[in-house]
């Protein structure tokens, strides 16, 4: 059943890459758990060409929680319409690092009063580049954005030096933003904010801390399981040892 699901979210990806021509994409949300969508956003990245980012919406009830908005407040909103239609309250976000593609929709969902939430370190970095800053903040302690439901967690630096990860303890579903790598990925990707040397520790942390996760969900890329985190980290160490 995993590996159908993770086949039919490629076939969905790779179709939607296939279509898009010279323009982006349109928003895709997909259930890929009980409680759990997957929100999967575009934009061309020099360099790169055109780039899927992941997140997440996970329900409670009526209420539902964003993790890591869309790559674009355009694709905020149609996020958050798509919830409204279904009668589903956006209670609050969450991002798991101060890029683009997990941050775009701050601004939008502060305007519409959803409580952001980002680490200090994040805000700091956001307030760096000029960015909208999220209303909520917090240390690198672990966090419950909801209660036995969705954990935050601060592995270490990686991707980025404020990267964090979101576990889902009833699922056991770990959505691992830009920290960790899908599993046709044969680099860190981007790394111009990376701290390399410290990626494959953290990683190391990261497997000691979620060793039961069934499903791993990349910042970009294909869903896996837990053995992204093993893979992650031997990307960490080759890009090491080059260095």
């Amino acid at each position: 059943m995993m590996k159908s699901l993770f086949a039919a979210l490629f076939i969905v990806m790779f179709c939607g890459l296939a279509r898009a021509g010279d323009s982006l994409p349109e928003l895709r949300i997909e259930k890929i758990a009980e409680g759990v969508y997957l929100h999967t956003s575009f934009q061309q990245v020099e360099g790169y060409g055109l780039v899927d980012a992941n997140g997440l919406v996970v329900l409670d009830g009526q209420g539902a929680y964003i993790i890591d908005t869309p790559w674009s407040e355009r694709d905020t909103a149609a996020l958050v319409a798509w919830l409204q239609e279904r009668n589903y309250q956006v209670k609050a976000s969450v991002s798991t690092h101060f890029h683009d593609d997990r941050t775009a929709g701050i601004a939008y969902l502060n305007s519409i009063s959803v409580p952001t939430y980002a680490s200090a370190r994040t805000n700091a970095l956001l307030k760096q580049n000029g960015k909208a800053l999220a209303t909520e903040t917090f240390d690198d302690a672990p966090l419950w954005l909801l209660e036995g439901k969705v954990e935050v967690f601060y592995p270490g630096a990686g991707h980025s030096v404020d990267n964090l990860v979101v576990w889902l303890p009833e699922q056991k579903l770990l959505n691992g933003g830009c920290f960790v790598r899908a599993a046709a990925a044969g680099t860190l990707g981007n790394t111009a904010d990376a701290v390399v040397s410290e990626w494959a520790a953290s990683a190391e942390r990261l497997q000691r801390r979620y060793p039961d996760a069934q499903l791993v969900i990349p910042g970009h890329g294909v869903p896996g399981d837990v053995s992204l985190l093993e893979h992650t980290r031997k990307l960490a160490v080759a890009a090491t040892a080059k260095d």
